[in-house]
Parts: structure tokens; C-alpha cells; sequence
């Protein structure tokens, strides 16, 4: 998990190293640290997020382990099959 704050001091800076590992494959998944949700990097709720909320994940099995659900939005099979385990 990296935090979307801990990429640089500037949000060009964030921007750049953020690219960088996007492009790298090392960040797959973006998430909610207070709402522990995460999501494709391409979603619309993920997008406006706020910097301080934002973290990064290299896949869904670390997403997961650390105790993030999958986003209804984005996700949707993901979160079909979390909601009902939740409810069993």
C-alpha cells in the first residue's frame, strides 16, 4: 500500500512518480483510507477522492488483505460477491 502523500511534496512531483508507477504495473488499484474501498484507477468516485484519503495497491489480493472492499461502481462482480459474504 503507498500513500498517495508519501509520492512527493508537490502534486506535480506526486503526479510525475505517480505515472511513473502506473506505467511501471506497480500500482493497480487506488482506495479510501477512511472508507476503506478500493477501485480500478479508472474510476469515477476514485477520481475525487481527496489527496490525503488516496492510497495505491499492486493488486487486488493486497487490497483485500489489508481490509479494503471492493467499489460497487467499478467492481461491481467484486463487490456482488464481498456484499454476500458480508451478509452470510
Amino acid at each position: 500500500m503507498i500513500r498517495h502523500t508519501a509520492l512527493g511534496n508537490t502534486a506535480f512531483g506526486r503526479s510525475k512518480k505517480l505515472k511513473q508507477l502506473i506505467d511501471a504495473g506497480e500500482i493497480q488499484l487506488a482506495g479510501n483510507v477512511k472508507l476503506k474501498i478500493c477501485g480500478r484507477l479508472s474510476c469515477a468516485s476514485g477520481k475525487r477522492l481527496k489527496t490525503e484519503n488516496r492510497v495505491f495497491f499492486a493488486s487486488e489480493t493486497e487490497a483485500f488483505e489489508t481490509g479494503y472492499r471492493p467499489c460497487g461502481h467499478c467492481m461491481k462482480q467484486a463487490y456482488q460477491q464481498w456484499k454476500m459474504s458480508v451478509t452470510l
